[in-house]
C-alpha cells in the first residue's frame, strides 16, 4: 500500500503490469450483495432498482450525478448494531461518515446516540431532535464557541484531546456553572492495518494524549482536579476500514492498564470505555468484513477478559460505527459522458462528477467497484477507468474496473459503498455543484439533502 502521496496525485498513468489486476467477473450483471445495499436488485428488463426504484426513474426526477441511499438497508444495519451490543452498551453513530437531519432522525428512531465533531454538525444533530444526553463531542481542536455551545446544550460527553482542552472545558463549564461529563481520548501505540492517512492510533499524529510517557496518567489527574469535569471514561481508537480485530484486543489491553493505575493512584474505578469505531466495509467483493454480532462478541470479551485479569468491574463499552452503517446503502449514480479507448492499455470513461463527489480515491487510492445500471450487456469486457470531468489529471473516480465494452455515452453507472464520507467530503471544486442525497424507500424517493445550484455559489461570493 502506498505510503506517500504523488505531488500532483495519484500516479494516474501508471501501467498495469500484465496480471497485475484480477479476471473480470464472470458476469458483469451481476450486483455483488456483500458490496450493494440491501434492496438493491435488477428487474426484468435488467435495470438496476432500489427501494422498487429504477435507476433510470432516479436519474429523470432528480438528475444525475446523485447520491442514493436505502433507508431500508441504513435503519436495518443501525438496528443490528444497536442489537448486537444491547442495553449494557451505547453504540454512537460517527457523523463524520455522513450526517443530515434525515439521518438523524432515522438514528433517534432506531435507538443509536450521535458523535459529531464540528459545531456544524451538532447544530444540525439539535436541529433535528436528537436529544443532547445522547451526543458526544469530538475534535481535536475544538473552538471556545464550539465547546460553549457543547456544555449549554448539555451534550452527554465531551472527548477531551488535549491538555489545554482539559483546562479550556473545565473553565467553559464553570462559567456556566455546570459540571460536563468528559472522556480523555489517548493514543494507545497501536497502528491498524489501514492506509497511513487514516491510522490513527500511534503517537505520531494529531489526535489524543499519548498513553507513552505518562502522558494519559497526567492527563487523568488533572482532570480529575477541576470542579468543572466529570470524568467517566477512556476514548481510544485506531483507525479506520479495519478487518482485523488484533489490534482492538492489543489497544483494550493497553486502556485497561491504564484504568488500572487509575483505581491504584486515586482510588478511582472509571465506568465507561470507548473504542472507537473504524470497522471495514465491503468497497468490493474482495473485501471481507465482519458482522456486528461477530465484533460485539469479540469487543465484549476482549475487554471482559482484560478487566477479570486486572481485578476491575467491566466498565460500559461505547462504540463508534460510522462508516460500517451508512457506507454500503448508498451508491453514486452518474451518466457517461465520453469513452476514450487507449489502444493496448485501457479505455477511459468519463462521467458527470467525478473527484467532487468523491475524492476518497485521489486521497488514499481507495478501490470501488462499478457496474453499468441503466440495462444488461452481453458484450465482452473491458478494462476500464472512470474518470470525473474536473480539470485535473487525478481526476479519478474508480481506478481499475471492468464494465462491458458496448458502453456509450447516456449509460448510467453506479458505485456501490459511496455512503460514507464521499457526500461529507464533497467540494465546489471548478464550481462544480455537489450532487443531491436521495432517499428511497419502498417505492418512494425523496430528497434529503438537494442539489445545489449556482444562485447557492453566487450568493456566497459577496464580489
Amino acid at each position: 500500500m502506498s505510503r506517500s502521496a504523488h505531488p500532483a496525485g495519484p500516479r494516474h498513468a501508471d501501467v498495469l503490469p500484465e496480471g497485475h489486476y484480477s479476471a473480470p467477473p464472470a458476469d458483469l450483471n451481476t450486483l455483488d450483495p456483500k458490496v450493494w445495499a440491501q434492496t438493491v436488485t435488477r428487474n426484468e428488463d435488467g435495470v438496476l432498482t432500489v427501494g422498487g426504484i429504477t435507476a433510470t426513474q432516479l436519474a429523470e426526477e432528480h438528475g444525475t450525478p446523485a447520491y442514493v441511499i436505502d433507508e431500508t438497508d441504513f435503519r436495518a444495519r443501525a438496528r443490528a448494531w444497536r442489537s448486537a451490543f444491547g442495553a449494557d452498551a451505547d453504540v454512537f453513530y460517527a457523523g463524520k461518515a455522513f450526517l443530515s437531519r434525515a439521518v438523524v432522525r432515522w438514528l433517534h428512531e432506531e435507538g443509536l446516540n450521535l458523535d459529531v465533531c464540528s459545531g456544524g454538525e451538532l447544530a444540525t444533530a439539535l436541529s433535528a431532535g436528537m436529544p443532547a444526553d445522547r451526543i458526544a463531542f469530538h475534535g481535536n481542536n475544538k473552538s471556545k464557541d464550539e465547546i460553549e455551545r457543547a456544555i449549554r446544550a448539555d451534550v452527554g460527553r465531551i472527548v477531551l484531546d488535549s491538555f489545554q482542552e482539559i483546562v479550556r472545558v473545565a473553565h467553559i463549564a464553570q462559567e456556566l456553572g455546570k459540571r460536563q461529563r468528559v472522556q480523555i481520548r489517548i493514543t494507545v501505540g497501536v497502528e491498524a492495518h489501514t492506509h497511513e492517512f487514516i491510522a490513527t492510533a500511534h503517537e505520531d499524529q494529531k489526535f489524543g494524549i499519548p498513553l507513552a510517557g505518562g502522558q494519559a496518567a497526567e492527563a487523568v489527574r488533572r482532570a480529575l482536579q477541576l470542579d468543572g469535569l466529570e470524568l467517566i471514561g477512556i476514548h481510544s481508537h485506531i483507525g479506520s476500514q479495519i478487518f482485523d480485530m488484533s489490534g482492538f484486543e492489543v489497544a483494550a489491553h493497553r486502556v485497561v492498564g491504564l484504568l488500572k493505575d487509575i483505581r491504584d493512584e486515586h482510588g478511582v474505578e472509571l465506568p465507561e470505555i470507548d473504542l472507537g469505531g473504524g470497522l471495514g466495509i465491503a468497497y468490493t467483493s474482495a473485501d471481507d468484513p465482519r458482522e456486528p454480532h461477530e465484533i460485539a462478541k469479540a469487543l465484549t470479551e476482549i475487554v471482559t477478559r482484560e478487566c477479570e485479569s486486572a481485578k476491575l468491574r467491566t466498565p460500559r463499552i461505547s462504540v463508534e460505527p460510522g462508516r460500517a452503517i451508512v457506507g454500503p446503502t448508498a451508491f453514486t449514480l452518474y451518466e457517461v459522458g465520453t469513452t476514450k479507448p487507449l489502444d493496448g492499455l485501457r479505455t477511459y470513461v468519463s462521467v458527470d462528477g467525478g473527484m467532487s463527489d468523491n475524492i476518497r480515491t485521489a486521497l488514499y487510492d481507495a478501490e470501488y467497484t462499478v457496474a453499468l445500471v441503466s440495462r444488461t450487456s452481453d458484450a465482452e469486457p473491458m478494462l476500464a477507468r472512470v474518470v470525473g470531468k474536473h480539470c485535473e489529471s487525478g481526476d479519478i473516480v474508480v481506478k481499475d474496473a471492468f464494465l462491458p465494452a458496448d458502453i456509450v455515452p447516456g449509460d448510467l453507472i453506479a458505485v456501490p459503498a459511496t455512503g460514507a464520507y464521499c457526500r461529507s467530503m464533497a467540494s465546489n471544486y471548478n464550481h462544480v455543484l455537489r450532487p443531491p442525497v436521495v432517499a428511497v424507500n419502498d417505492g418512494e424517493s425523496r430528497v434529503i439533502v438537494r442539489r445545489e445550484t449556482e444562485e447557492d455559489l453566487l450568493r456566497l461570493d459577496v464580489g
